[in-house]
């Protein structure tokens, strides 16, 4: 299937864009390009040659996922890599789903704006009128690396004269299983505090891709910062023990760790990452474990300042106690957390 020398659609029509996916082998991206392609859209993809956790996919495997869609192998980072990669091609839109996998401070530079700012540049350049970004709600209170770089990219994108739609996803059912295999072998499930300081609206990821396909032909949603949350009340870690428990079918087990533990190998690692280059990433894994452990995925009241499970909008049909008795069930083979798994 090739998206090269077919008539051009207006962004606004139900099917035929020619869509320019990068990130489409990452957890989310894999079912934005199902989403896209079972509407009909017309599918490029661009990857890297060995793709997935640990980069355990190779060519044959990347196109065996992404099914439907033309796959084509470059550099994203690279706008040299890109333009050779998109050679006698037209677009009408991309959707962006790059995102650092590991959260290291040059590859969050590198990953979420830089290549981002590359492929806006060459899309643009092959004809791409609308931009669609798959961003995150904890740039709601930046802190971290990746956030202030998602960030600056949003304004790139918003300042880029392209028509632009920012999606901000709450949790992902991904982020909530990594405690999975830990429970299912009678281990603790670990929260912080009381478990009960944090909440969040996950979102499942056929939910989030749907979601997503939706505004990309929707002009009235062009133009906007669109917070998107999975159905249901916002939920505690300490919720998510018991939903987690009781889908194994094990009796619930909780260990609290001190949130005041997490503050001292932050201190600890910032101040050997100042004089050890080596270890600024370490110390930047730990400001992320601190940021989830102490602050909610939900909207953040600019009046208040708090988090409010009300105003933060919910979509989609899966809940995360359907997801728990699906991995349950099934294992959890395609939601592994690789770099973000929470260890034992």
């Amino acid at each position: 299937m090739t998206v090269t020398g077919a008539p051009r659609a207006t962004v606004n029509d139900m099917s035929g864009l020619r869509v320019l996916v990068v990130g489409g082998t990452g957890y989310i991206g894999r079912h934005v390009v199902e989403a896209l392609v079972a509407r009909g859209h017309r599918v490029l993809c661009i990857a890297r040659r060995r793709s997935g956790v640990g980069g355990q996919d190779d060519e044959q495997r990347v196109r065996e996922r992404l099914r439907g869609a033309e796959v084509r192998f470059c550099d994203v980072t690279s706008r040299e890599s890109l333009t050779a990669a998109l050679a006698g091609t037209s677009l009408d839109a991309v959707v962006s789903c790059l995102a650092t996998r590991s959260g290291g401070v040059r590859d969050a530079w590198r990953i979420e704006r830089d290549a981002n700012l590359a492929v806006l540049d060459v899309a643009r350049a092959h004809g791409a009128r609308h931009f669609q970004l798959l961003s995150a709600i904890c740039v709601q209170r930046p802190k971290l690396a990746f956030q202030f770089a998602k960030l600056e990219f949003e304004a790139a994108l918003k300042a880029s004269g392209l028509s632009w739609s920012i999606i901000r996803p709450t949790a992902f059912f991904k982020s909530l299983a990594g405690q999975v295999e830990r429970v299912r072998t009678g281990r603790p499930f670990l929260v912080f505090g009381d478990g009960q300081r944090t909440a969040c609206k996950p979102i499942g990821e056929a939910d989030l891709a749907r979601f997503m396909a939706e505004v990309l032909v929707d002009e009235a949603r062009h133009g906007q910062v669109l917070i998107v949350a999975g159905p249901g009340p916002a939920i505690t870690p300490r919720q998510q023990a018991e939903l987690l428990a009781r889908a194994l079918d094990v009796p619930l087990k909780l260990r609290a760790v001190p949130p005041w533990l997490m503050d001292v190998v932050v201190a600890v690692l910032s101040a050997l990452g100042a004089l050890v280059p080596a270890l600024a990433d370490k110390a930047e894994f730990a400001r992320i474990g601190r940021y989830y452990a102490t602050e909610s995925m939900l909207v953040l009241d600019p009046e208040t300042g708090t988090y409010r499970d009300e105003l933060t909008p919910s979509y989609g049909t899966e809940t995360l106690a359907a997801f728990y008795a699906r991995v349950a069930r099934d294992g959890v083979r395609g939601h592994e957390l690789g770099d973000h798994a929470v260890g034992g």
